[in-house]
């Protein structure tokens, strides 16, 4: 039996994984990881940093056990691993917008400006999907709507969106979501919507949320409605 501090042991291995965390890139990888398995160089563009920057920080994220890697072909996939590995990014997104004033005021400023669009809960997107009178629309790209997306959502694409508005019926409200918290392009898909006499609101969360809160499992893509 080892002699060390046990508590001490807990710490410094919590300390290594923290400063793990501690990257701006290597959380937008993980933001990224939570909407499914990507490649080195997708995750690379994705994140706009270059592919070796990228493969060193995907090497600091597995030697703490928070990142998977499996060969598919040619490729490596890498995923989050299993546990609550996004959890962690929520609970350290939530602490810095109460406790650092510039984040708080970042948040603030963009998203309290979107309080017109009445944000839609997960809890009352999950109600209203069951009594069938809401359209749930996903504005992400193609790529990451085929990793997984909310039961029942209508795919469109946000930069497809104004030339496929046919697509959407007029008698329901449409709700559209993105990739998570801070994405903005179910804001502005929310606006489109509007400026073109739909009714429409913006889901509060994205799918990203959606998996962490342990809802329903993300459908592939051939389950719920497709329109493109």
């Amino acid at each position: 039996m080892s002699s060390q501090n046990p508590e001490r042991l807990v710490y410094s291995h919590v300390a290594e994984l923290a400063r793990a965390f501690g990257h701006e890139h290597r959380l937008k990888l993980l933001d990224l990881m939570s909407q499914g398995e990507w490649s080195l160089d997708e995750l690379a563009k994705r994140s706009g940093i270059s592919v070796a920057n990228a493969s060193q920080h995907l090497q600091t994220l597995r030697r703490v056990g928070v990142v998977t890697a499996r060969r598919a072909g040619k490729n490596v996939l890498f995923s989050l691993a299993d546990g609550p590995v996004f959890d962690a990014v929520v609970a350290m997104r939530a602490l810095a917008e109460r406790n650092i004033a510039e984040v708080r005021l970042a948040v603030t400023d963009y998203f309290g400006g979107l309080d017109d669009m009445e944000p839609v809960s997960l809890d009352e997107i999950r109600a209203r999907m069951r009594d069938g009178n809401v359209v749930l629309l996903d504005v992400r790209d193609e790529a990451e709507y085929r990793q997984g997306h909310l039961p029942g959502a209508i795919h469109i694409a946000s930069d497809e969106l104004e030339a496929s508005l046919s697509r959407l019926p007029r008698d329901r409200e449409v709700i559209a979501y993105c990739r998570g918290r801070y994405c903005i392009l179910s804001s502005d898909a929310v606006a489109l919507l509007r400026r073109n006499g739909f009714r429409s609101r913006r889901l509060e969360d994205g799918y990203a949320e959606w998996k962490a809160a342990n809802r329903s499992e993300a459908s592939d893509e051939t389950t719920g409605l497709r329109t493109g």
